[in-house]
């Protein structure tokens, strides 16, 4: 069924009004007719004052009556009808006050108007114009019937009889405009009252929502923010902090701020300065490092007076990762560049150094002394030669030949290669992967990094450890870790650069080469303490790659 305007609007009535009107109600019960009862009762007995003994009895019954509106206002929802039928109790009640006070001779005419007034509060303006007119009805019929002498008139009352017609014209006149005057100045100022009651109730809507999407921001947003007092202690921690720092709310709420950012420590609570860009590490656990930015700006009042810190911080741990990696890139490149030419420079007259020793040792007379130290000369010319080769090919990569090959399949092939070389007889190899997994790949180039990665694995994992290695095919994620040492971290930052190396036979160009050839892909590869205890290599590969 559909709501009416009019249910509606009675609808918003609040309980508490209509709590308030009736104790009103009360008072004025108490007040008027208790004066008025002690009045009669000074000027005779109780016996003797009819007048009085009727007001009493009205008075009580009034009160019961406003006390059984009480419990049935606490059980009811819809109040259209009970102000209706209370607001017609109020009507006959003053009607019944000034037939036992007089009639035309009453001094409560005037609770008509206080009638009107109440009136106004709960009911809109048509119906308030119903409630005058009934006054007006109600009152002019009451001093007809005095006038006419239908009024039944008790022992002791006092009641005029003889009235003249004009009295009774000139005393429903007044009255009838002061009900209408009153009905109207009230329902008018009602009505502003009312839209302004409404217009302040949707600006506190608009409050709360815009409470709620303050706070839903500060929910979803992905930077961290947290309120510092005048004290320096935490007051706010949103969920995106929690999420990066690790604590909840209830474990940093109170807490010195150093306990999060240390770099903060030395918090000054009198100034009260901005920090417009800063950086920190921030050791989240045992192994895990972070890299946050943060800034903080000063939060006021609507007074303008200081409240504490606001501190915005972000995780940019992949961003300095990223940004070390474009920095790499750039340094190989120009390394490559030099290498290139540089290369060529050397094959060169190389070439010329080991051919003229190898015509040498052509030479029947040359001494066995000779002959070992000519040896040694084109074996070291060959072991540059090579050497160059892998500095060219790093410098200047060929252009990638894409096949889709079982990448399972090829490190099973390295695995099997690797156990029977002989080079790490006690190092255990752990598969991690289910075959086949396809992907689009130089299968040359490929090869050569799982196979750098595996003999670097070996070597950290020796003489007794184990290799573990996973394949992601759905992420295109491959990963190498070992039970060897780990990386120090003096070296992380410059593993990946040609001639970097940390063995003593080593050339520096094998990991150069991964990075170089795995950067060809468009992949990336990185690497983070494993869960055996030494480095594990990740080798992600693009979408591209992946069937």
């Amino acid at each position: 069924m559909a709501v009416t305007p009019a249910q509606k609007y009675f609808h918003n009535v609040p309980r508490r009004l209509l709590s308030w009107y009736l104790a009103v109600r009360l008072i004025v019960v108490c007040l008027f007719l208790g004066g008025t009862i002690f009045y009669q009762l000074q000027q005779g007995s109780w016996s003797a004052s009819a007048a009085a003994r009727y007001l009493t009895y009205l008075a009580l019954f009034a009160v019961l009556q406003t006390f059984s509106s009480g419990l049935i206002l606490a059980r009811i929802r819809n109040y259209r009808h009970f102000i209706s039928s209370q607001i017609s109790w109020d009507l006959l009640f003053v009607v019944l006050v000034i037939y036992l006070t007089g009639g035309v001779d009453s001094l409560y005419s005037f609770l008509f108007i206080l009638v009107i007034i109440a009136a106004s509060v709960f009911l809109p303006r048509p119906q308030l114009l119903i409630v005058a007119s009934a006054s007006s009805i109600l009152y002019g019929s009451l001093l007809d019937l005095q006038y006419y002498g239908y009024l039944p008139i008790f022992t002791g009352q006092s009641l005029t009889k003889d009235l003249q017609h004009s009295d009774v014209f000139y005393a429903v006149f007044l009255h009838v405009g002061a009900f209408f005057l009153t009905a109207l100045l009230s329902g008018t100022l009602a009505e502003r009252l009312r839209r302004s009651e409404e217009a302040r109730e949707k600006r506190e809507i608009d409050y709360g929502e815009l409470e709620r999407l303050n706070q839903a921001i500060l929910t979803n947003i992905n930077s961290g923010l947290m309120v510092i007092n005048a004290a320096g202690r935490i007051r706010s921690f949103n969920s995106a902090a929690s999420k990066i720092t690790g604590y909840s709310l209830e474990e940093v709420y109170n807490r010195p701020v150093e306990a999060i950012l240390p770099e903060l420590g030395s918090f000054d609570p009198d100034s009260l300065n901005g920090i417009e860009r800063g950086e920190t590490n921030y050791l989240k656990n045992e192994k895990e490092v972070l890299v946050l930015g943060y800034s903080a700006s000063r939060v006021v009042d609507r007074g303008n007076l200081p409240l504490g810190l606001l501190v915005a911080f972000q995780d940019l741990t992949e961003y300095k990762a990223l940004e070390e990696q474009l920095h790499r890139a750039d340094r190989l490149a120009a390394v490559g560049r030099l290498a290139s030419g540089l290369a060529h420079e050397i094959r060169n007259p190389l070439a010329a150094i080991s051919g003229s020793v190898q015509l040498l040792l052509e030479d029947e007379k040359v001494r066995d002394e000779d002959r070992r130290l000519m040896n040694i000369v084109v074996k070291e010319a060959d072991r540059l030669s090579l050497l160059l080769s892998d500095f060219l090919s790093f410098a200047r990569p060929a252009p990638l030949q894409i096949e889709s090959i079982d990448i399972a399949l090829l490190i099973d092939e390295l695995i099997a290669l690797l156990s029977v070389s002989g080079q790490f007889p006690k190092v255990i190899l752990e598969k991690v992967y289910q075959g086949p997994i396809v992907m689009n790949v130089d299968p040359q180039k490929m090869h050569q990094i799982l196979w750098d990665l595996l003999i670097n694995a070996g070597e950290a994992a020796s003489p007794e450890g184990k290799i573990r290695v996973g394949i992601n095919g759905s992420r295109g994620e491959i990963t190498i870790e070992d039970t060897g040492a780990g990386i120090a971290q003096e070296d992380r930052d410059k593993l990946f650069e040609p001639f970097y190396t940390t063995k003593d036979k080593g050339t520096g160009l094998g990991l150069a080469n991964v990075y170089a050839n795995i950067e060809a892909h468009e992949g990336h590869i990185y690497f983070e303490p494993g869960s055996l205890g030494g480095a594990r290599f990740i080798i992600e590969l693009p979408e591209k790659c992946l069937v």
